[in-house]
């Protein structure tokens, strides 16, 4: 007699790879709370009075595009989970660059690039400067960028960090730590310039 409970997250992965979409529909259910909670903390990280999008609305929004990508090549649970994260970075992004374009230069996201793990008090900052400083990071190291955005945006931890980019935990923490420095200092510059 064989067990007859869901398959692996492993195995439907590599079935959506192989073209299957009702290996993503099948999928979603099994990492929505993962994925819902992705989305609350990048919301909390973007509050701001009369904010419109919820928790919910951005999980799907990111299954969507999820649904339209062709051949995904997903590592692992992790690696799913991580793209996710950076597919909710550039909806957040986009919604933001529609406001403030309706509204001409209205108040920004205002953020902290804290570890999720340690809630450090850091000075807030714009969501669409936290984004030029991470394109202009990546740049210049697309590694320690990767890092930040799988730290910062994908909720992942050093190991899990580690294990998706085949680093050192000890590697992943000295990247992360110099990232930070770099990305305050520039966020700093954009503020007071």
């Amino acid at each position: 007699m064989h067990a007859t409970g869901p398959p692996a997250i492993s195995q439907l992965l590599a079935r959506w790879r192989e073209g299957d979409h009702e290996a993503l529909r099948a999928l979603v259910p099994l990492l929505y709370d993962d994925l819902r909670r992705i989305a609350h903390q990048n919301l909390r990280r973007a509050a701001r009075p009369n904010h419109t999008l919820q928790t919910t609305a951005l999980v799907h929004e990111a299954y969507l595009r999820l649904d339209r990508q062709h051949a995904p090549q997903f590592q692992n649970r992790e690696h799913f989970v991580a793209i996710c994260a950076l597919l909710m970075r550039q909806i957040l992004i986009g919604y933001e660059r529609t406001r403030r374009a309706a509204k001409r230069g209205g108040g920004g996201i205002s953020i902290t690039l804290d570890d999720a793990a340690l809630a450090a008090k850091t000075p807030a900052m714009d969501l669409l400067a936290l984004d030029d400083a991470l394109n202009q990071l990546a740049r210049l190291d697309p590694q320690q960028s990767q890092i930040v955005e799988l730290r910062f945006f994908g909720g992942l931890s050093i190991e899990e960090t580690a294990d998706l980019l085949e680093l050192s935990p000890a590697t992943i923490k000295r990247h992360w730590a110099t990232a930070r420095i770099w990305l305050h200092r520039e966020l700093n510059r954009e503020t007071h310039a």
